[in-house]
């Protein structure tokens, strides 16, 4: 149950993540709310969907609601994925009343649960916050507020704390050592690898890495991270000493199981962004203030950025950490992520 205010004007809504909805749970929320769902989509992901009006909204963040009188599980889960069905398209204009800032809520929620950012939302008859409070008790729903979920992730970036530390000897850089860094609600823990004993009195060389599994792990040929991880470790140890931050955002931040739904409509035709965005998700989801906060709490300020993402610049600066300077980090490519490297380059601006 999502909530919107504290006082006598409060609203709330039940919420549940399109992607794991079936039949029954879809009458459950009808028959608990007194009211038919809606499902909220964001404006990316309406857009993918044909619905003009969805159009103005992308660059505002904004949401679409579509009234779903008449529709099943499946259907919904058809609007929501379009890895089910590619050719889903809204026959009709079938648009409700969007509930503002709880239908924005709901979609986030969905979205930081690394799930398809669409949701499907049944507003509550009851209003006021006592009313809420004993309806949501009486039905043992847990209760969350928009303004919670809206702040939630850079809270967590500034709850950061190490908790965990070790020597890790790595292949090509044996004197390193393990910080693990995580939000005081014990949420996803980012990785810093210290590699050699940095100094805190000049701009220090760092690489930051979005985890990626399949690059990785599993040797990819998909895309360049792998060897951007190797590289930057071999080029941080080289130099002496630096720091690799392993950041938890698999996939441009839409989580893993969302980006082999992006490679499967890369698979139909969609480049990178094109296919993050078809999902409902912005093109790129992550954010810095993570990699700016473990930054400070070891002590550097002042970087030298291992990157060829102008974006990484930009934001690391925003939150606080000077980057004197960006070095060049470019791989050649293999003959299967050709489209894949052109994309960075043409979409997002790296520097090749």
């Amino acid at each position: 149950m999502v909530t919107q205010g504290s006082g006598p004007d409060s609203k709330a809504a039940l919420v549940q993540a399109a992607e794991t909805i079936d039949d029954g749970r879809l009458n459950l929320l009808s028959t608990l709310s007194g009211t038919e769902p809606q499902l909220v989509l964001t404006a990316r992901r309406a857009a993918a969907l044909g619905i003009p009006e969805a159009e103005p909204l992308i660059a505002l963040g904004g949401v679409i609601a579509l009234a779903l009188s008449g529709r099943n599980a499946e259907r919904v889960l058809e609007l929501a994925d379009p890895t089910r069905d590619e050719t889903t398209r809204i026959q009709r204009r079938t648009l409700a009343p969007a509930s503002g800032t709880l239908a924005e809520a709901a979609v986030d929620l969905a979205k930081q649960a690394r799930l398809l950012p669409t949701a499907l939302l049944a507003p509550l008859p009851c209003e006021g916050a006592n009313q809420i409070g004993a309806w949501g008790h009486e039905h043992d729903l847990l209760q969350v507020s928009a303004e919670e979920i809206s702040e939630y992730r850079m809270a967590a970036a500034r709850s950061l704390v190490s908790v965990a530390e070790a020597r890790i000897p790595l292949a090509g850089a044996e004197r390193t050592r393990v910080v693990a860094f995580r939000p005081e609600d014990g949420g996803v823990e980012h990785l810093a690898l210290v590699i050699g004993e940095p100094s805190k009195d000049e701009p220090v060389l760092i690489r930051l890495h979005s985890e990626c599994f399949t690059g990785d792990l599993l040797g990819s040929l998909r895309c360049d991270c792998g060897d951007q991880l190797r590289g930057a470790i071999e080029a941080i140890s080289k130099a002496g000493a630096g720091i690799l931050l392993y950041l938890t955002q698999e996939g441009r931040g839409i989580g893993l199981v969302n980006k082999l739904r992006a490679y499967e409509l890369q698979d139909r035709g969609a480049d990178t962004a094109e296919a993050n965005e078809a999902l409902g998700f912005d093109a790129d989801e992550r954010v810095y203030l993570p990699a700016a906060e473990m930054l400070r709490q070891l002590g550097f300020r002042r970087v030298r950025l291992l990157t060829n993402n102008p974006q990484k610049v930009s934001a690391l600066t925003r939150c606080g950490i000077a980057v004197e300077e960006r070095v060049p980090h470019r791989f050649p490519s293999n003959g299967h992520n050709d489209f894949y490297l052109a994309t960075k380059a043409a979409r997002f601006g790296h520097y090749f």
